[in-house]
């Protein structure tokens, strides 16, 4: 599925949805578009004109906040604990493997002995992914021509007093500005919107520490025309009630039907807000 595909026009709250057509034959996504949000902002980086095809980035959901990109500058997978992805990885590969908290699952087994720890000693990789590059802390990374810009976030509106600290990762890759809130519990400050700056895309988790109103303020906050929605609960029924509810923040009336994966290039980024959903790949 490409968002570079046609799709067809919806209505919500009685305003018709203009269609966007951009490579004609690609399958229609599944997704709603939402009420503009306003002009869109440029990137903080404008892609060079290149002599090869951008083929667009896509963007895999692995069950709770773990998410591959993949582009032609490199492969980032984010949150790819061991807990969702087992201790093989089941054949996920990265050159790029970032972590927004400590594992919320420690004790699933380490597997193999031996098995390398990220920087910060809270995660233990997947077997899949002991060679990839590993971020687990703040600050400015360029790794395989692609740009990460790694915000101290956290998650709970305390500080971390509660639930610890979180990052926010913010991916430039083949052009497109991605942005991975991780398990974020709060709204983001002006020193934080400002390190993580304009963006097309947002990952945004929905009931982990984050309520769905926060999720929906924190989406306007982002100003991002892409909204890919990560649930994370304990049991599929919590999901999709908690799902439910962001949708109805969001204006939303009926949920969209969830997709294997979303590829999107800086070009065919929609001009209106717009929400895909995902179906993760370990389901099942």
């Amino acid at each position: 599925m490409s968002v570079s595909s046609p799709t067809a026009a919806l209505r919500l709250h009685a305003r018709p949805v203009a269609l966007w057509m951009r490579n004609c034959g690609a399958p229609a996504p599944s997704s709603l578009s939402l009420p503009p949000n306003g002009e869109r902002r440029l990137g903080r980086r404008s892609p060079f004109i290149l002599f090869w095809e951008n083929r667009g980035v896509e963007i895999t959901w692995y069950g709770e906040t773990c998410v591959r990109l993949r582009g032609r500058e490199g492969v980032v997978a984010v949150d790819a604990y061991r807990s969702i992805v087992g201790p093989t990885g089941r054949g996920l590969t990265a050159d790029i493997v970032a972590y927004s908290h400590a594992d919320p699952h420690p004790d699933v087994p380490r597997g193999r002995r031996g098995a390398r720890p990220a920087p910060n000693g809270h995660v233990t990789l997947p077997t899949s992914l002991q060679d990839a590059f590993a971020l687990e802390g703040p600050g400015e990374f360029e790794v395989h021509d692609v740009l990460i810009t790694a915000v101290r976030t956290y998650r709970d509106e305390s500080k971390g007093a509660l639930h610890g600290p979180n990052v926010s990762f913010v991916v430039e890759l083949d052009g497109l500005h991605a942005v991975h809130l991780g398990d974020i519990g709060h709204l983001l400050s002006e020193t934080m919107l400002g390190e993580i700056g304009a963006v097309d895309v947002v990952c945004v988790p929905i009931g982990g520490h984050l309520s769905a109103a926060r999720a929906a303020e924190l989406v306007a906050q982002l100003d991002a025309n892409l909204v890919v929605p990560l649930p994370v609960c304990e049991a599929e029924s919590d999901c999709d009630r908690e799902l439910a509810r962001f949708l109805h923040e969001m204006g939303v009336g009926q949920a969209p039907d969830p997709q294997a994966r979303l590829t999107v290039t800086p070009s065919s980024v929609p001009q209106e807000l717009t929400l895909i959903r995902l179906e993760s790949r370990n389901k099942g």
